[in-house]
């Protein structure tokens, strides 16, 4: 089975050992391999100085990175009108190897409106700039990457509405478009 490294802000959900374990099952499912980057398994992570911490922890999270066959990323925004910064790094880490990127957002409403709504909330120092919004769901080198890479677009919700960050709908869609495109077996 592929090895699929499982990018997203997910980790710092309250229950995200769980929600692993779900998407996990999703995976598995499809005949894919999830590979979450949790820090359950560094066990001594408690005891150490912050600056060793975050270390220990990039390094972890990129051998899951060499490891994995391809990413399946959850671009949902987070803390602000984009995607998670991190995710991002993971994304342009699977572009540059050339490794298939598949991903999918739990908003539907498009970057720009959500660029538009957090500029009127709070007063911006650069307001005379403008998003080049196109209709997409995030930065256009965001989705540009992830059809390049995996040659389906981000997934995001049917119905036109946000669903909740941890809901997993659009993510069981994407897995199966994914699954579909290596050319596995579909769930039997």
């Amino acid at each position: 089975m592929p090895l699929a490294y499982l990018a997203g802000p997910d980790v710092f959900l309250p229950d995200a050992p769980a929600q692993a374990a779900r998407k996990s099952a999703i995976c598995a499912r499809h005949g894919i391999t999830a590979l979450p980057p949790l820090n359950e398994d560094v066990a001594s992570l408690a005891s150490m100085a912050e600056a060793e911490a975050w270390r220990v922890i990039f390094a972890k999270d990129l051998a899951m990175m060499e490891r994995a066959d391809l990413v399946i990323a959850n671009l949902t925004p987070f803390r602000g009108a984009s995607a998670d910064a991190g995710t991002l790094v993971e994304l342009g880490w699977f572009l540059g190897r050339g490794r298939p990127i598949f991903a999918y957002s739990n908003s539907a409403t498009p970057f720009a409106a959500r660029s538009a709504a957090l500029l009127a909330a709070v007063p911006d120092p650069m307001s005379g700039l403008t998003v080049g919004g196109f209709g997409l769901p995030d930065n256009l080198m965001i989705p540009g990457a992830v059809e390049q890479a995996g040659g389906l677009p981000v997934f995001l919700p049917e119905a036109g509405q946000d669903l909740p960050f941890d809901a997993l709908e659009v993510f069981s869609r994407c897995v199966a478009a994914a699954a579909r495109r290596l050319g596995l077996s579909p769930p039997g």
